[in-house]
């Protein structure tokens, strides 16, 4: 998606894309803190098991935390899904896939 020239808006993909190997979490949320805090717009890609994660409950909440945007969107070929806590308790619109739609919500953001 950072390469789709859809999107008019400087795009950072600041998402982990070497495992970080460690068992220690707390060395483990510094280095995804470093990345959120690098960021306005955080995108929650939500899959058939995206709720069940501890990792991406605090990822949110970090950004809720620091004043991000925050928005949830289906992966493609997902029509429903249970959706993380902390997009659930605020009521956060959970969008079907569509990058068309995606651009206009972080131009927007």
């Amino acid at each position: 998606m950072a390469a789709n020239d859809k999107f008019e808006v400087e795009f950072f993909d600041e998402s982990v894309r070497v495992a970080i190997d460690s068992n220690n979490a707390e060395y483990v949320r510094r280095k995804i803190r470093e990345k959120i805090n690098r960021t306005s717009v955080t995108i929650c890609m939500i899959g058939s098991e995206t709720h069940s994660s501890k990792w991406v409950d605090w990822e949110l909440e970090e950004s809720f935390d620091k004043g991000n945007a925050v928005i949830a969107m289906a992966l493609k070929g997902i029509d429903r899904a249970v959706l993380p806590a902390p997009i659930k308790s605020r009521n956060l619109t959970f969008h079907s896939w569509d990058p068309d739609n995606l651009a206009r919500l972080v131009d927007a953001a």
